[in-house]
């Protein structure tokens, strides 16, 4: 065997067989042939930033925008939807500690006693421009990756623990919740 035809064998290999693209690597394929999930597990992202700055990129790049003139509308959903959005993306793996979930008014409301964590309904997060959106009395609630609530700047700029702010509707004042510590986490510590 000459190394010349070994080479060229070894050369014109496609870099991703259909065998490579079965079992764990599928869900790619999948996604690609039928678009993207109705719902995002965000808590399982490594980079979560990377993936709200790709959605805000698609919106920006759709609407002819520029992308820092964008925010966030946030809307907590009373059930998981059946399809992805047609702007932004629906959100799930998140937990809310120090406050409760009001189902029925769509609100922040007072924990139940011995409850410290609560699973937080799917959220759909849509790129928007500030002049469009008024979201009327809301907490500021800060989501952490981790309960630490502490992080150091990457090289990148960011908070290796911060996320983000997520506009939750309120009937009380934010200062009510902000003495309560109130927070969403990706993850738990147990």
């Amino acid at each position: 065997v000459s190394t010349q035809s070994t080479w060229g064998r070894l050369h014109c290999r496609p870099a991703a067989s259909p065998r490579l693209l079965s079992g764990p690597t599928a869900g790619g394929t999948k996604w690609i042939d039928e678009g993207p999930p109705p719902v995002f597990w965000i808590s399982g992202f490594f980079f979560t930033q990377s993936f709200l700055t790709g959605v805000l990129q698609t919106f920006a790049r759709k609407e002819q925008v520029e992308i820092d003139t964008l925010q966030w509308a946030v809307t907590v959903l009373r059930r998981p939807p059946p399809a992805p959005p047609t702007d932004g993306c629906h959100i799930a793996g998140l937990f809310l500690q120090g406050a409760g979930w009001d189902a029925e008014r769509g609100m922040l409301c007072e924990s139940q006693v011995g409850v410290l964590f609560l699973d937080m309904p799917t959220i759909w997060l849509c790129p928007v421009r500030p002049a469009d959106y008024a979201p009327g009395e809301c907490y500021d609630c800060p989501l952490y990756k981790t309960p630490d609530r502490r992080g150091t700047l990457s090289t990148t700029g960011h908070s290796t623990n911060f996320v983000m702010a997520f506009a939750l509707p309120t009937a009380d004042p934010p200062e009510h919740w902000i003495k309560r510590g109130v927070a969403l986490l990706c993850a738990l510590e147990y």
